[in-house]
Order: structure tokens, then sequence, then C-alpha cells
């Protein structure tokens, strides 16, 4: 090694520059590679190394797993530059090797993060003779090796280390300059994560407040649970016992009962209240789309993955994600879901990062998933892993008292999103919603009130049940028409009929337009005629899913 040339500078001097260039990097991953770049392009410099404290991640392959398996932390190899003098062309940027991961306290960098010492190593030393590969050391002519730890306000963040090929003099030996560049790094590293964190919380709160505009559509029309009735009265006894816990609750119950108005009211009482409450309708999500829909996915983890892209679990940490209809998910994918819901941690499609998160799980099911279970369509131990408290709706036919006040509350909103008078209900009005089975449960009477609200624009205030029992068979006379089938109906009524038999359609094919099972192809339209009638009739989400 030739010796250090005439115009060679102390490197507490030759690095102000790279000083002021770390405090103004705000990219964490920028700044790690600009202080180990500008590192290995010194004179007689081998290589330069940041390792950051880290949980552990990829335990399985690497070669300390087993000895570091109980550990919280771990060190990562972050930013890696150097150039062999052996193979010009051989350079040493990669993160991914023997040494990617260290444990704490074991070898020279394991005891620096581990206590904060620094450690200064030269060739006239003893601790030259204990390298882990002294090949290597006489190889590339290593005379010097100089690690700190990144200590910022006393926490270590990490370590940084390097290799030389020279003697330095006293006065430039490593424990001044790598100190130096050491403390400077550790505060811009701080800063670094302090900045990455406001943009993840500034896109983060985007997506939030996006995706609670559309759940606020939905969701404003419920402002409390209405009705007087026994099963309602123990409905919010459960929900007061289970509210504020994180225990995960499981509603069980018929379509249009309101599972999804009992989850906002358990989030709503939690101590989540004041974190988003994300909603996952499972029997709408597309089969290959549900790990990207649940976890979210890297840039070009799949055709279409123009972007990354958070999913639900991360939207909704810190607060709850209410998995509505949650026996639709598919066996094969019920694992990775469990996985998450048992220890907190997934990855995005496409990523290998270990990404932690903190969530309760509200689910809600219209089916039996027992029979499920039975039948090998959905996993016990998943459904033990939600089914801690569960909660029963009665359906409406079950509690017809409350029918009066919910149909005036109906009544209220729809005049109010009709900007019309309210008309009120009248005995007749009240002994006919109370006669009826109401198979559609409250959303059947929501969308009864406002269809009736409707009409009251045009005509008399008249409610339209149709067949007063639903789900008893009537028998048509042969050679006899109903005698509804001879009325000439209005323009209004007709309208009326569509919008109905569209929204039959919807909740058949929970709210599908396209394909074979869609919407379009059970009223034999053509989905963009069907899209473009819905618009037309005012038809909303909240018209037809539960």
């Amino acid at each position: 090694m030739d010796p250090l040339p005439e115009h060679y500078e102390p490197e507490f001097e030759s690095l102000k520059d790279l000083l002021i260039e770390m405090s103004q990097e705000r990219s964490l991953e920028a700044l790690l590679q600009l202080i180990v770049r500008r590192f290995a392009q010194r004179p007689h410099m081998a290589l330069a190394r940041i390792w950051l404290i880290r949980p552990p991640d990829n335990c399985i392959k690497c070669i300390n797993a087993i000895e570091c398996s109980k550990s919280t932390a771990c060190l990562h190899l972050a930013a890696s530059a150097g150039r062999s003098i052996v193979d010009a062309a051989k350079t040493w940027t990669g993160i991914n090797g023997k040494y990617s991961r260290l444990p704490m306290a074991r070898g020279k960098i394991g005891r620096t993060a581990a206590t904060g010492e620094s450690l200064e190593i030269v060739d006239d030393d003893d601790g030259m003779h204990q390298w882990l590969d002294p090949h290597w050391i006489k190889q590339e002519q290593i005379k010097g090796f100089f690690n700190h730890a990144l200590v910022y306000r006393g926490e270590i963040l990490g370590v940084l280390a390097v290799f030389v090929r020279t003697r330095l003099p006293e006065e430039h030996r490593g424990n001044k300059w790598v100190r130096l560049v050491a403390d400077q790094a550790a505060s811009a590293i701080a800063n670094a994560n302090a900045f990455a964190e406001i943009d993840r919380l500034r896109r983060q709160l985007e997506m939030e407040n996006a995706y609670l505009r559309a759940e606020v559509l939905e969701a404003r029309e419920f402002h409390e649970i209405i009705g007087q009735s026994a099963a309602l009265s123990e409905l919010r006894k459960q929900i007061d016992m289970v509210a504020p816990t994180n225990a995960s609750v499981l509603i069980l119950g018929e379509s249009g009962t309101g599972k999804e108005l009992a989850a906002r009211e358990i989030h709503k009482r939690s101590r989540r209240h004041d974190r988003p409450l994300i909603r996952v309708n499972c029997a709408a999500i597309p089969r290959n789309l549900y790990e990207s829909e649940f976890f979210g996915h890297v840039k070009g983890a799949f055709t279409g993955a123009v972007k990354a892209r958070s999913g639900r679990f991360e939207l909704a940490h810190g607060g709850t994600l209410f998995l509505d209809e949650v026996g639709d998910i598919p066996l094969d994918l019920q694992n990775r879901l469990l996985r998450v819901l048992q220890e907190g941690q997934f990855e995005r499609v496409g990523d290998e990062v270990t990404r932690q998160v903190d969530v309760r799980i509200i689910a809600a099911s219209n089916r039996d998933l027992q029979t499920q279970i039975t039948q090998g369509r959905f996993r016990e131990d998943l459904f033990y892993r939600i089914n801690v408290f569960p909660i029963e709706i009665a359906p409406l036919r079950k509690r017809k008292e409350d029918i009066p006040l919910l149909a005036n509350h109906f009544i209220r909103l729809a005049s109010v999103k009709l900007n019309t008078p309210a008309p009120a209900l009248r005995s007749i009005d009240i002994q006919k919603l109370m006669q009826y089975e109401w198979p559609g449960n409250a959303r059947e009477l929501q969308n009864a009130m406002e269809r009736a609200v409707i009409t009251s624009r045009f005509e008399m205030f008249n409610i339209d049940l149709g067949n007063p029992h639903p789900h008893k068979h009537t028998e048509i006379k042969k050679n006899k028409h109903p005698k509804s089938s001879l009325d000439v109906k209005t323009k209004s009524e007709l309208m009326l009929l569509e919008r109905e038999n569209i929204l039959t359609a919807l909740r058949k094919t929970q709210g599908r337009l396209y394909g074979p099972n869609g919407a379009a192809a059970l009223i034999h339209m053509k989905p963009t005629t069907l899209a473009s009638r819905i618009k037309k009739l005012g038809i909303k989400k909240t018209n037809f899913e539960g």
C-alpha cells in the first residue's frame, strides 16, 4: 500500500461537505448510501458499512437464527460501499450477504450495538489476530478497523464501521473522524425517520380521508340504533359490555338486520374510536384481489399494479377492521388471514418486508359458519379466533314493536334526502307494516319508506308492500289473470317496479353487475345499460348491501 499522499488532509477537515449534505438529506436510504459511498471514495479506504437495529425478519434464512431466536431486535445491514484491490471490478455494495443480519451483543459490531462503546483496531494491536475472516484481511491489506454506535438522544440506532488499508497517523486515527460522522449520521437518520413517518402518516391520512368520505355517505343514515324491543335492549347491553375491550366480535344475523350498524356502535364506544373503522365486504372482492385488498401490494407486484397501495389492514392500524360476510373468504386464503390475527404481522403482495399491525376485528355473517366448518368451507381455528364474543341480531319480524319507530326514522331520512315534507304515518299504515313479514329486514323497510316518500310527491302517501305474506305460496287460479296484471301502470309506478327489480337482482348477486352470475345477466340486460339505469333511478349501495 502506498503511503499517504502529501496533499492528504485530516479527515475531520475534508469531510465537512459530507456533514453538510447529510444534514440536508431527508430520505433514509439516500442518506445511508451517501455516507458509505463518500467514505469508500476516500484514499486508502477499503469498506464502509452501516447496520441499523430493527425487529428480526426472514429469520429462517438467517445463519444466526437459532442464536437470536428469542431476541426482539437484531442488526440489519442497510448500506455498504467499497472496492477490492484483488479484483478492480469487484465492489461491496450488496446488503444481502453473510453479514446482512447480526445478533445483538455478538462480535465486534453486535457488542458496539449493545453497549454503545466505540471500537478501534489497528494492525499493531492484538485485536488484528482475532478477525472472523483473516484471509480477507490479509488479501485486501486491511490495516485498521473503526466502528462507532449511532446514538441519538440516548437511543442506539445502529453501527457505522469502516475498514482502512493504511496506518493512519495518530492525529488522523478513526476514533476522531468516525465519531464525528457517526454522531452527525445518527441525528440525520433520526430526522430521515421522522420525515418518513410524517410522509407515511400523510399518505395514510389521505387514503383514510378518501375511504371515510365514501363510508360516511353510506353510514350517515344511521345515527343510533332505533327501537325499544327487548331484543334491541339486549343488543345494546352486549355492545356496552364488549365495546371497551379489544376482543374480536362475530355479529350474526340475516341480511339487512343492521350488522354494520352494530359494528359501528362497538367501534364508536371503544378506546379506538379516534382511529378509523375500515369495512371490507368480503363477498364483493374478486378472488384474485383478496390478498391485495387485505394486505396491499408494491408497485409491479402483478399486472395493473402501477403504484404501491396500502391494504385494509394497514389502513385500520390502531383502529377496527370490519369483515362483512366473512364466510365468503376463500378457504385457501383464510390461513393468511389467521396468521395476521394471531401474530399481527403481514407482507404486502410482492414485498418481503414484514409489517406489524394493531387491529381489532369485528366480523359479520348471515351464514351458519359452523355448518360451513362441517362442510369444509371455513377453518375451525379461524372461527374460534373471530368468535370470542358472538352477537346475534334478531330479524325484524321478531321485534315488530320496533317497526313504527324505524319507519318514521326512515321517512325523515328520505324526506331530507329528497328535500320534501315528511308525510305522517297513519294507523292503517302502521297496521300494514306490522302485518308484513319483512324478509329483507330493516333494509327492506328503509327501501319501502323511501319508495313511499318518492311516490307521495306525485300522489297520496301510500305504502306498497306487495304480498303481505311473501313466505307463503299464493295459488293463482287457472284461466284467471291476477287483478294487478289488468291494471294500467303510471310512469312513476313502472319506474318503481323497475327499481325494485334491479334492487332484487343486486341483492341476489351481492352487488355484482358483470359476468355470468352478475345482475345484468339475471335481468337479461347489457351491463352498461344496467349501470346507466342504476344511476338514473338513484340506486346506491346502501339500498342493497347489508
